[in-house]
């Protein structure tokens, strides 16, 4: 029973991080606000690493930091090292757009682009770790 349970909750995480990272790619076609296409892939993958970290018996913790959710994946497979750089990009956006003062940031077409096709490289790899 404690197995169905978990993989009923990884499951949850999956099926709301990827309304996250479906709805980024709205708002890249619609070819505006990429800023709040880059705070949804970072929520997105937030919750992917989560449901990845609790699949292996990770309890919880309530933090928005993509490198910190990272460093403990590694834990479990080094081979997400190679995503530390781009979850601190993702963490460094998250709380400098989401936490005033100060502008709104701006993030080009290409910029975008680069940044959703990354986080679905990395979606990819950790939904392949645990054969989701």
């Amino acid at each position: 029973m404690k197995f169905f349970m978990k993989d009923e909750i990884v499951k949850e995480w999956f099926e709301r991080a990827k309304r996250d990272f479906d709805t980024a790619k709205l708002v890249f076609k619609k070819g505006e606000y990429y800023d709040e296409m880059v705070f949804l892939l970072q929520q997105s993958i937030e919750k992917y690493i989560k449901g990845y970290l609790i699949f292996h018996g990770w309890k919880l913790k309530k933090i928005h930091d993509i490198e910190m959710l990272l460093t403990e994946a590694i834990e479990f497979d080094k081979s997400f090292e190679e995503f530390l750089d781009f979850g601190r990009k993702l963490t460094a956006f998250y709380h400098e757009n989401r936490y005033p003062p100060g502008s709104i940031i701006e993030i080009s077409k290409n910029d975008a682009k680069e940044m959703l096709n990354t986080s679905l490289v990395m979606i990819k790899k950790i939904k392949n770790k645990i054969n989701y």
